[in-house]
């Protein structure tokens, strides 16, 4: 079933790249536009970094002063707390990647890794700041409650996973698989530079690839749409964010609506997100905590904005 679906995409994005030449061209554009100018930049230099730390087995040392509240407040352990960190920071899907990573380390374990999928990724300060609030809304809405509405719903889905589906998963209760092996003294450094600049390109071209393709995927279900504009662009902005919170701001939507849709979108996150996230997981972890936190996080934010609204 999965096969003909797939199939079936294929042969609509080809009759779409034949058909409509320079509509796929200017999507093509866009998308490749955003990799190289978005995430080459900011992503890659944290992939290579926090692969380095990986290999060298220091992420546990860095992070032990954190450990006690950590394991108190959100029940992680200190690998789990650098996981939260960094996902917080550098936005989609480091959170995810990371989660990854530390569990087939045998650094955290397989409910932890999918605890942390709950709740570590989300859209970067930096692209909310910048581009959805700056760009998209025209700073008409402070920086700072905007920050705070996406903070608070995310807070309640990590609150919600914490106490409800995860409850009890403590550092105590944590128990990995392994424990990682010690670094060879055969690996240099030199070699550990090299194996996670290699293995940081390898995730950022898979990264990219995901983006060119939803961009594809956006441009032909736009383009072939029967319905209304206002429709069309609610309904297809969800396929990828940055592309889908263009759309809304230049869309002659109403201004609460766009700044609620803007704001939805957001902490959900997009489907092409949604797929960047199960490609870096590679079937390791559940998707399952993550699709359930992202619809739970967008149904509390629109709960949020409502409330603000009222007060």
């Amino acid at each position: 079933m999965k096969q003909k679906i797939l199939l079936f995409f294929c042969l609509c994005l080809l009759l779409f790249l034949l058909l409509h030449p320079a509509e796929s061209l200017l999507a093509a554009r866009e998308g490749l536009t955003l990799w190289l100018n978005v995430m080459l930049p900011t992503l890659l230099p944290f992939l290579i970094l926090t692969g380095i730390l990986l290999k060298t087995g220091n992420l546990r040392k860095l992070l032990n002063p954190a450990a006690p509240l950590a394991r108190k407040l959100l029940g992680l352990s200190p690998a789990g707390t650098y996981v939260l960190i960094l996902g917080l920071f550098c936005g989609y899907p480091m959170g995810a990647k990371l989660s990854h990573d530390l569990y087939i380390n045998h650094q955290i374990s397989r409910r932890e890794g999918e605890y942390l999928l709950s709740f570590s990724c989300n859209a970067s300060p930096a692209f909310i700041l910048s581009y959805m609030a700056g760009d998209c809304l025209e700073n008409r809405i402070s920086s700072v409650q905007i920050l705070i509405l996406l903070l608070s719903a995310d807070i309640v889905c990590m609150l919600f996973f914490r106490f409800i589906v995860y409850r009890g998963l403590t550092v105590s209760s944590v128990k990995p698989t392994g424990q990682k092996k010690e670094t060879s003294r055969q690996d240099s450094a030199g070699v550990i530079l090299d194996v996670s600049i290699m293995n940081g390109f390898e995730t950022i071209t898979l990264l990219g690839g995901y983006i060119l393709m939803f961009s594809l995927i956006f441009a032909c279900i736009s383009d072939c749409w029967p319905f209304s504009p206002l429709a069309k662009t609610l309904l297809t902005a969800p396929i990828e964010l940055t592309t889908g919170l263009h759309r809304i701001a230049t869309s002659d939507l109403p201004w609460k609506t766009k700044y609620y849709s803007s704001m939805i979108l957001t902490a959900f996150g997009g489907f092409c997100i949604m797929f960047q996230t199960k490609s870096v997981v590679k079937n390791r972890l559940s998707m399952i905590p993550y699709i359930t936190a992202k619809c739970l996080n967008a149904a509390v934010l629109f709960l949020l904005l409502v409330l603000s609204d009222v007060i």
